[in-house]
């Protein structure tokens, strides 16, 4: 059988992943094992380490991850959502799904100021979810909102995940970044929408705050302070971002920029102190020596994969499909989609991204996109709205997880599955959008 090797290379890949075993190490090892099953010279192997020094190891925009990620540890530490959240909450006294709309406007702002899905959904479900139960809200939809507006921060720039998707694509990050922003805003909306359609047909699923004798003077102050705690995080948000879609600075430097930045944030608030710096510098070493050790296992067994045939395999599997662009492109959107519910995002791009990448580029989809490169940014976001569902899928949804560490013992983990399921059809629906309308990511950088 031709392609008997790699098939069973991902075969035991399948199995070692069910069984627990750290992927970063399950990669590198079967690249290693199958090195000498598939007889290739040991010499190839240090091809592999050419690779990884050259395309991981000494790659200075992967630099990148590392700063944005501490980024969004101090701004977390900061308690800006926290203030956010207590200004807005005020902002919607009196009216049904108001405190939820209030939660993802804050997961919207938020999405863009830490990128960290964990820190997102931890932080606005602490702060909102006690309330919003005692305030009498349906417990699905309360968490519903809370988990769809928390993963919300893989998507929107600044990234680490569209970060990573440019340097395995090979395609600007500053593209990559402008093209996300509609598709985030336009998720967003679509969670909102579904909020407020649910309060007008079911108030006591929302029920609104009660209003109390504030004087409208006071509600003025209350929009005045909301501003002022919004032009903070604003300001850093798009200084980071312009200069990195304009072209100003590099992806690296950006995030150098937000880092700095976020540390005089929290100096300036009051908030900074040896202990958050050295959690922060302790978080983001961990976060980044988890993506750096996926990165290493995923460069050696694509290496090996392709080496072995796999890359033939995948083409005439491709093939087989028949020469129709979108339905090869529906095929890819399916299987990372089933990947979500058992992967990390950071596992599914090392391994997927590689293989199908080329594939998608040598497709023909007529004149629907002027070059190759908007061909790419345009998958590279659809992609990332497809992951962004693999937060929110169970079994090992990791949002639903993060988010059932902090409910109390009354919720079940049922109870959190069954909330997602409203916000995971808005997803998939906001991914067909966005696959029949390819402008929705292209115009803005068209417009840059």
């Amino acid at each position: 059988m031709t392609y008997l090797l790699p098939l069973l290379m991902l075969a035991l890949l399948v199995v070692g992943i069910f069984s627990g075993y750290p992927v970063a190490f399950l990669l590198g090892g079967l690249a290693i094992v199958f090195t000498f099953i598939g007889d290739l010279p040991i010499a190839s192997f240090g091809l592999v380490i050419n690779r990884i020094y050259g395309g991981v190891l000494s790659n200075w925009i992967l630099a990148a991850i590392p700063l944005f990620v501490f980024m969004g540890i101090m701004l977390e530490k900061s308690q800006v959502a926290k203030d956010l959240l207590e200004e807005m909450e005020g902002m919607f006294v009196g009216k049904a799904g108001g405190l939820a709309l209030a939660v993802i406007i804050v997961g919207i702002v938020m999405a863009a100021s830490t990128g960290i899905i964990g820190a997102s959904v931890v932080m606005i479900g602490t702060l909102a979810l006690p309330v919003m139960l005692k305030q009498g809200y349906d417990k699905s939809l309360a968490m519903g909102a809370i988990l769809g507006s928390g993963t919300l921060g893989i998507l929107i720039p600044p990234s680490i995940m569209l970060v990573v998707f440019g340097d395995i694509m090979q395609v600007s990050i500053g593209s990559l970044f402008a093209a996300a922003l509609i598709p985030g805003a336009m998720l967003g909306g679509l969670y909102a929408c579904y909020v407020m359609v649910t309060a007008t047909i079911r108030p006591d699923k929302a029920p609104p705050r009660a209003r109390d004798n504030t004087p409208a003077k006071s509600k003025g102050a209350v929009a005045l302070r909301l501003l002022m705690k919004l032009i903070i995080p604003a300001l850093l948000i798009s200084t980071v971002l312009v200069s990195i879609v304009v072209g100003l600075a590099t992806p690296t430097e950006g995030a150098a920029i937000g880092a700095a930045g976020a540390l005089l944030l929290a100096l300036v608030l009051r908030r900074m102190s040896w202990s958050i710096i050295s959690d922060g510098v302790k978080e983001t070493c961990l976060t980044t020596g988890m993506i750096l050790f996926l990165a290493i296992g995923a460069t050696a067994f694509s290496f090996i994969f392709k080496r072995l045939g796999g890359q033939d395999m995948i083409e005439s599997l491709v093939g087989v499909m028949g020469g129709d662009a979108y339905v090869v492109l529906l095929s890819i959107m399916l299987i990372i989609f089933v990947l979500g519910f058992f992967l990390e995002w950071i596992e599914i791009s090392f391994l997927i991204l590689p293989m199908f990448a080329p594939i998608v580029a040598d497709l023909d989809f007529g004149s629907a996109f002027a070059s190759q490169e908007e061909l790419m940014v345009w998958f590279g976001v659809l992609v990332a709205v497809n992951l962004q569902t693999s937060f929110l899928t169970p079994p090992f949804g990791y949002a639903l997880f993060y988010l059932k560490g902090i409910t109390p013992p009354s919720i079940s983990t049922a109870d959190i599955y069954r909330s997602v399921r409203p916000f995971v059809v808005l997803q998939l629906l906001g991914l067909l959008l966005l696959a029949a309308f390819p402008a929705i990511a292209l115009w803005l950088p068209g417009q840059l």
